[in-house]
């Protein structure tokens, strides 16, 4: 590892300006730092999820903590990719992972007919959450990638598939709570 913070206030970002990885210094609404703030938020409302299935009557905890652990390190990486710019971290692997993934929980969900609304169980919500936010997060990356052209494949590629993996999540979470997924009813006017 190479520096350690001992000291976590420096005053150097008083003046509106932060530092990014290779030293350069930028405004603090940087389209990069905005991103990196994206990712970041992310990356905590993963671990909110994260601690929420370990709270929860859900089976097979441990392979629910494999996998969001690894998406924080990978989100992790993607920060520094971010914060370092044309320095890559992340691998193909990490995409590769979240498809299997993604379609070995959607084996087991019906089919899917209708939309959903992002509600249900709490660690259900926390995941609708958490797409929500990896959905900007892609976002303010791919505004990063159009002005400075230098964001690797796979970080976008990783968010796009994430996205993918909290919505079959969000299924898979909510029934294995003894939940079905709350549906958006087209005529809900009619119903008042």
């Amino acid at each position: 590892m190479g520096h350690r913070l001992s000291k976590i206030y420096t005053r150097t970002g008083d003046a509106g300006t932060t530092g990014l990885g290779d030293g350069t210094r930028v405004a603090k609404d940087d389209l990069r730092i905005h991103a990196l703030g994206d990712v970041d938020e992310l990356n905590a409302i993963i671990g909110v999820l994260r601690s929420q299935i370990t709270a929860s009557q859900i089976t097979d905890k441990a392979a629910w903590d494999k996998s969001l652990s690894l998406i924080q390190h990978w989100l992790f990486d993607l920060g520094g990719e971010v914060c370092i710019p044309n320095y890559n971290l992340l691998q193909p692997i990490s995409v590769e992972y979240l498809e299997k993934e993604i379609d070995r929980m959607n084996e087991d969900l019906p089919m899917l007919k209708d939309f959903i609304l992002p509600a249900g169980s709490l660690a259900c919500s926390y995941a609708h959450q958490a797409r929500a936010v990896c959905r900007r997060a892609e976002r303010s990356l791919m505004t990063v990638q159009s002005r400075d052209q230098n964001i690797q494949a796979t970080a976008l590629q990783l968010l796009n598939r994430l996205s993918d993996w909290l919505f079959v999540a969000s299924r898979t979470l909510q029934r294995a709570e003894g939940g079905s997924e709350v549906l958006w009813q087209k005529n809900i006017n009619e119903t008042i």
